[in-house]
């Protein structure tokens, strides 16, 4: 808007370069509600254009210069005033001067560094925009568009299974296994729960997953705990020897990576709650942290894989040739 309303204004419009074809996914915004943004991913190149439409043809637009930014911020919900900016770029579209006519600039951020994945919580928000603005010597003209960014991760070397006890002295005792400790956001659950003594009248036991947010540090923090998904394992007292096996499948829950210490100034974790209840409405628990990732889409092709197909090209081929093939695929298979 222009300052006595009667002087040149415009709209700014930004477009992504590959606006058609980028995939868009679905993000919780601070309302709870869920909108849909275009995804990218660390390393990416952010490129597009920046439309400026002038309100009123053949009118002038004095203007200061023309940037496009890519900011990634986290803001934290008790100190509203305060921005941390992990990642701030920005590109001159125009240097001082005037618009006599509607015009396009391109812009281009190669390569950027998205180190974390986006997030919105109960006391925090990350998130990664673009803002274009005219500068202007009274009132800027600006227009933000946010994206998503997810961290992908690869299988870890290290999953090693969980074995818990579960134990009052001379009531119950309990102990039960789970088939590895980290696990991507599609993933199964597989794991059994035995009963060596029972003692108690076990009314009902389930398993929660629990993701809690801490934020802040030191005097100043805050932890919230959501129960994410309950799983009834059992409804009915178990007998002594018994054992129970539980699959509980991930794809169904709204779920993030585990974040650990982000830019310093929050967490996100994921725990696995078993909770027996008794007769009398007491309750038992015991919790164990589980790491999850996220896994890409696209799968890479091991090399054992990409060397029986070099070895399959061949087929038809004589031996000396097949020799050769063989020899060169178990060479990349190393």
């Amino acid at each position: 808007m222009s300052f006595f309303s009667f002087g040149q204004s415009a709209e700014i419009d930004i477009v992504l370069k590959d606006a058609e074809t980028r995939k868009k996914v679905e993000h919780k915004t601070e309302d709870g509600k869920k909108d849909k943004y275009f995804l990218l991913y660390d390393g990416e190149t952010v490129s597009g254009n920046v439309n400026v439409t002038l309100k009123n043809p053949g009118k002038r637009l004095e203007h200061q210069g023309i940037k496009m930014e890519f900011i990634g911020q986290i803001e934290l919900y008790y100190d509203r005033g305060n921005h941390h900016e992990f990642v701030s770029l920005v590109k001159d579209l125009a240097r001082p001067g005037e618009l006599t006519q509607s015009q396009t600039f391109d812009f281009e951020f190669t390569h950027v560094e998205k180190p974390y994945e986006s997030y919105t919580g109960q006391n925090v928000k990350l998130r990664y925009f673009l803002r274009a603005t005219v500068s202007r010597r009274l009132n800027d003209i600006s227009k933000e568009m946010d994206i998503v960014v997810h961290t992908l991760s690869t299988y870890p070397e290290l999953n090693s299974s969980i074995k818990m006890e579960v134990g009052i002295e001379d009531c119950l005792h309990i102990e039960f296994e789970y088939n590895k400790s980290k696990y991507h956001l599609k993933d199964v659950i597989v794991g059994k729960i035995y009963f060596l003594l029972v003692r108690l009248k076990i009314r009902h036991m389930e398993i929660d997953i629990i993701k809690r947010e801490t934020t802040g540090t030191g005097p100043n923090v805050y932890h919230e705990n959501d129960t994410i998904a309950k799983y009834e394992i059992m409804d009915g007292a178990p007998v002594r020897g018994e054992s129970i096996p539980i699959r509980l499948f991930l794809a169904g829950y709204e779920m993030t990576p585990t974040m650990r210490d982000i830019n310093k100034k929050y967490s996100v974790r994921y725990y696995l709650n078993l909770v027996l209840i008794d007769e009398e409405e007491r309750r038992y628990f015991k919790q164990q942290e589980i790491t999850l990732w996220r896994k890409g889409d696209i799968v890479k092709k091991s090399m054992s894989h990409q060397a029986a197909i070099a070895s399959q090209r061949f087929e038809g081929s004589s031996s000396a040739e097949k020799a050769l093939a063989q020899a060169q695929a178990k060479e990349q298979e190393q």
